[in-house]
């Protein structure tokens, strides 16, 4: 079967970006920084979300479903560099070759990532392939890669479920609960940046991890409904799930578990 890779990332204001930009001094701190970046958008926009080139990347967590197994995981180390961070993530695309699949991936994960990548010189070939190539693993990639909006190698689901019309998104959060999943725990995503410079990258990770989590058995639902999985599949799914979490130890797994309606 073609490994499945849901995925999630989080992100911080790109602090020394916004000082070369702006032409900032060191002496003023990584909060004055993000405050005045947050107020010149609000200037520009009304919201203080910036722009995804001025994101950094700091967690990026995956859950796989491959051969007879699955995990969840966040990239990398606590303390590695965002261009460790997104190398590894396009390495593992370049390795697997999986069917991505994300909430709004299209909207903001895979944006962030292709100018944070680009600004660190990071490598993803596979990612990248259009079908230009004369191999004939290049040549599929012409009629379904991960780039093209309305290809599924990267399957950005709630766009799709939306029609690709952005009035008709949907939040993550709210959607899993109303299908009996756990939704978000432990923050919310304006809360990362708090979160961050409180040094508390343990929790955000954890946070990330859910949210992988959450979009895989959504995922699962939608095969379901298309008639990919029977019902009998669907559930032996879920019941992987379940045990590979119920094998590990840290807390927000628990909570998953004890939030997760039948």
């Amino acid at each position: 079967m073609t490994p499945v890779l849901a995925f999630d990332i989080e992100t911080v204001p790109d602090i020394e970006g916004l000082r070369r930009l702006h032409g900032l001094d060191r002496g003023i701190s990584d909060s004055s920084v993000a405050q005045m970046a947050f107020q010149l958008r609000r200037q520009a926009t009304g919201g203080d979300f910036l722009p995804l080139h001025l994101h950094r990347v700091i967690v990026i967590s995956c859950a796989m479903r491959e051969r007879d197994s699955f995990r969840v995981w966040s990239l990398g180390g606590a303390n590695d560099t965002e261009s460790e961070l997104i190398q590894r993530f396009f390495d593992g695309i370049q390795k697997y070759t999986p069917q991505l699949v994300s909430w709004n991936g299209g909207g903001f994960d895979f944006p962030v990532l292709h100018y944070r990548g680009l600004i660190h010189g990071v490598k993803a070939p596979r990612y990248w392939d259009m079908g230009e190539g004369d191999h004939r693993d290049s040549r599929d990639f012409r009629w379904n890669n991960y780039i093209s909006r309305y290809h599924t190698r990267h399957l950005d689901l709630m766009d799709l479920l939306a029609l690709y019309q952005p009035r008709a998104n949907a939040p993550l959060d709210e959607f899993a609960k109303l299908i009996g999943l756990p939704g978000k725990l432990g923050m919310e995503g304006a809360g990362v940046w708090d979160a961050f410079q409180a040094g508390r990258i343990a929790e955000i990770r954890n946070y990330c991890e859910v949210d992988a989590a959450n979009t895989y058995l959504v995922f699962l639902r939608f095969q379901l409904m298309r008639g990919v999985l029977s019902d009998q599949q669907h559930a032996a799914e879920c019941d992987l799930v379940r045990a590979t979490l119920g094998k590990l130890h840290e807390p927000h797994w628990k909570e998953f578990l004890e939030r997760w309606r039948p």
